[in-house]
């Protein structure tokens, strides 16, 4: 099965913590947001999501 992480930009504090703890580094911060860089890699395991005070993120697929 394949996920889609996305952040929504408007929600994104830039707080870095989905590129901390995300264990294939799917996100890179740019302009001051997390980005979605490498979804390809996402192995669904919610740590991004878990991590994210503002909700800004969702996988798509789980």
């Amino acid at each position: 099965m394949s996920y889609e992480p996305v952040v929504d930009q408007d929600k994104c504090v830039g707080c870095e913590e989905c590129v901390d703890v995300c264990p294939v580094d799917v996100f890179e911060m740019k302009d001051g947001k997390s980005e979605v860089v490498n979804a390809d890699e996402c192995l669904g395991c919610e740590s991004c999501i878990e991590v994210c005070e503002p909700g800004a993120i969702i996988v798509n697929g789980l």
